[in-house]
């Protein structure tokens, strides 16, 4: 799948800003995440990519945050963009509230206040029949966890379960019987956390929230795809650059035979999985939920085992805490059981096709 020409674009001055940023943090300058994606939201306005332009938005869809995505994960940025643009925002639109979406959501579009979706259990399963809350009118009691930037968002959303079904909540994160835990992770790079509520009060969102929650993760999905795979396309990038450079009993290592073989193996790997990551944002029409699922199970399976063999292929430096090469196997590792586990999602797809 190629990019259009605005896409293209698109790439170009996120690609070009990010290494800005990174230069200018190397330097001492300050720059780094945070300051990328400040300048991210304010100079390109990726926050709002797939927010209405009614709502203070840009009006696009999945393929353009699919082009931000990869470029993101290329060189493992840190930045709400999955959290708060795409999973909150769009759960926020599943809703049909309007008067909560003019309320809340240029603000989010807009990168100056950062969104949450609190909603999972610790079995991290991302289903509507299983959620963190249950709620008693306008009262929420319990736990969410793999809460993206759950611990630092301005804007707390809350998937409850009620006597009238499942529900989206809105929560003010300030009040008392909210508490906030950030977690422990293996990937440095992903803010997760934990929310309690103990009777904190909650502003129900829209009705049923079923559909709505489940498009959002669909399309969440498809965005850590794509994020997974710009992470692969770059670790084999660095990889084949070690390869043409190291000198091993007088020769470049990419003149062996053996390594030449796995490294074309891992180009075939990770061109699919970026061509799959884009045809599937392509199209948001019917089928959504398979296709994210077969999207995010091949693009996370290789990023997996290109960061692995990215360790293997650099040798002993590849273990080292100074090179790169851990930080993406971390980050693979994470987004594999991030909306869900692969067996999960494959089981899914396998019904649906026995099912018909």
């Amino acid at each position: 799948m190629s990019l259009t020409a605005e896409q293209h674009d698109l790439r170009d001055a996120v690609r070009g800003l990010l290494a800005s940023a990174s230069t200018s943090a190397s330097a001492g300058g300050g720059g780094g995440g945070g300051a990328a994606w400040g300048r991210l939201c304010r100079e390109v306005g990726v926050a709002g990519l797939a927010i209405p332009e009614r709502y203070g938005g840009a009006g696009g869809g999945a393929a353009e945050v699919g082009v931000v995505m990869e470029e993101l994960g290329r060189g493992l940025t840190p930045s709400p963009m999955l959290g708060s643009a795409v999973l909150a925002a769009q759960a926020l639109l599943g809703t049909g509230d309007d008067a909560a979406c003019e309320r809340l959501l240029p603000a989010i579009a807009a990168g100056s206040a950062t969104a949450a979706l609190a909603w999972t259990t610790p079995a991290g399963r991302w289903s509507v029949g299983e959620t963190g809350y249950r709620a008693a009118g306008a009262r929420l009691d319990g736990e969410a966890h793999y809460v993206l930037d759950g611990d630092v968002a301005d804007v707390l959303l809350a998937a409850a379960r009620g006597p009238a079904g499942v529900g989206l909540y809105e929560v003010d994160p300030g009040q008392d019987g909210v508490s906030r835990t950030a977690s422990v992770t293996m990937d440095a790079t992903r803010a997760l956390a934990v929310v309690r509520l103990t009777g904190a009060r909650g502003r129900r969102v829209g009705g049923d929230a079923t559909a709505g929650l489940d498009r959002a993760r669909d399309l969440a999905c498809l965005a850590l795809a794509a994020e997974q795979a710009g992470a692969a396309r770059r670790a084999l990038e660095l990889t084949v650059g070690y390869a043409l450079t190291r000198v091993q009993f007088g020769r470049v290592i990419g003149s062996f035979q053996a390594l030449q073989h796995r490294l074309a193996d891992l180009h075939v790997l990770v061109e699919s999985a970026v061509s799959l990551s884009r045809a599937a944002a392509a199209d948001e029409g019917p089928g959504l939920g398979l296709r994210a699922a077969a999207a995010k199970v091949y693009c996370c399976e290789a990023a997996m085992r290109t960061a692995g063999e990215m360790i293997q292929l650099h040798g002993a430096i590849g273990i080292t805490w100074e090179h790169p090469a851990h930080r993406y196997l971390k980050r693979a590792h994470g987004a594999l059981h991030l909306f869900g586990g692969s067996a999960q999602h494959a089981a899914a797809i396998a019904a649906s096709l026995i099912d018909g």
